[in-house]
């Protein structure tokens, strides 16, 4: 029996990020920038008003804090204006925020500073050179980084690429994968079960568990373990996809089948993993391009166990991130726990704060079966136990591993 962490090993060796391609900026959220952004003009490309005002000389308003100062206003500059204004000594011209400052004009006086006249306009406070301008260049100077190679893009990002110029940035895209389900009692959810029939549920879970992963996902649903037709899929398969997930292709006549099927497209290893649950399970690379091809239990809860457990941290490898894991924590148990002995328990739990200490607490959920689906559903953590803990009692510290947060 393979340990987890040797198991993890081996599927972190096979990541392939794929190459990248350059695409829409509206395209690019969530995805790693592959390239150094360089600005080609300056942020802002322009002195301009940040607030809606006077523009002015600083000198010729200097004297407000003695008393009013009143200067003619000789016009108005709205937000996107290219007619070019001169301003001369001893004048103001009306703006608005965003708009270009007229020549000799340092700063802008906010309208609460006047009295928002538009002939000769009354200002009772003075203000410095630069107050209230947006200088060229104070954002990004023409030449700087604006987004750097290896940045995770998000909005503020996809903002600035938009605020340089660019429509289009180089990514490492999303892996492809594509998720099978095998097995002669599954229907799809718009048929209704017969005897000994059941929903097939791994094939749309685990597409969901791969698209919040952040890879882009084809469900290729219910597929049969006749060895030539499984073989024509998964082989096609693996020519579009950069991981490929089989649930219930593991253990069993249907084990057997699958393994036999796809055995000349690479060696798939159905070593016993050391976790409960999910302990069975399969993981080789096949085809030409040696694609990571990974054999799920049959069972959904194990199989979105092992799916959370290795399937997620090679899809984050894959799109660049230099941390695939998801976040753990230490909490303190609220009820006694079991575990299988010599394998790492991964047992559904609620993650909790105590709101006058801060402190993690976890509730385990629906601990006595691997079978527990709703239970899953209910979980926000997995509350990880050692190969050589059986017990847990209440109030122990325990290592749990966040999932994905619920609105």
């Amino acid at each position: 029996m393979r340990s987890v962490d040797e198991q993890l090993a081996r599927v972190i060796a096979a990541a392939v990020r794929p190459a990248p391609v350059r695409v829409a900026i509206s395209e690019s959220q969530g995805l790693l920038c592959a390239e150094e952004v360089v600005a080609e003009r300056a942020l802002p490309g322009f002195d301009q008003a940040a607030v809606d005002g006077y523009a002015v000389r600083s000198v010729d308003v200097n004297g407000a804090a003695a008393g009013p100062v009143q200067l003619p206003v000789v016009g108005e500059i709205a937000a996107g204006s290219r007619q070019p204004r001169r301003l001369q000594p001893g004048q103001a011209v009306r703006v608005a925020t965003g708009a270009p400052l007229p020549t000799l004009a340092d700063a802008v006086v906010p309208l609460g500073y006047t009295d928002g006249h538009h002939a000769k306009v009354t200002i009772n406070r003075g203000v410095p050179s630069a107050g209230f301008v947006r200088r060229t260049g104070e954002d990004v100077q023409t030449g700087d980084v604006a987004v750097r190679r290896g940045a995770s893009i998000g909005a503020a990002q996809v903002g600035l690429l938009a605020a340089v110029g660019r429509n289009k940035v180089l990514v490492h895209p999303r892996p492809r994968v594509s998720v099978i389900s095998v097995g002669e009692e599954l229907v799809d959810v718009d048929r209704t079960p017969g005897q000994g029939q059941v929903y097939d549920v791994n094939s749309y879970a685990l597409a969901a568990a791969a698209r919040d992963a952040g890879a882009e996902v084809s469900r290729v649903g219910i597929q049969s373990s006749d060895p030539r037709r499984l073989r024509e899929v998964v082989e096609g398969r693996l020519l579009l996809s950069e991981i490929v997930v089989i649930a219930g292709g593991v253990g069993g006549v249907v084990g057997d089948e699958v393994k036999a099927a796809l055995a000349d497209l690479g060696d798939l290893d159905t070593t016993r993993i050391a976790m409960h649950p999910g302990s069975a399970q399969g993981f080789g690379r096949l085809g030409p391009d040696a694609v990571p091809t990974f054999l799920l239990p049959a069972n959904p809860m194990s199989a979105l166990v092992v799916f959370e457990v290795l399937v997620r941290p090679l899809i984050r490898a894959a799109l660049g991130k230099k941390n695939p894991y998801r976040r753990a924590v230490s909490a303190r148990l609220l009820s006694p726990l079991s575990s299988t002995k010599s394998r790492r328990g991964f047992l559904r739990g609620q993650l909790l704060r105590d709101a006058d200490n801060g402190e993690y607490l976890v509730q385990p959920l629906g601990t006595s079966g691997s079978h527990l689906l709703a239970s899953l559903a209910e979980a926000n953590c997995l509350i990880m136990i050692d190969e050589d803990v059986t017990e847990v009692s209440v109030g122990e510290e325990v290592l749990v591993s966040f999932l994905a947060q619920r609105g």
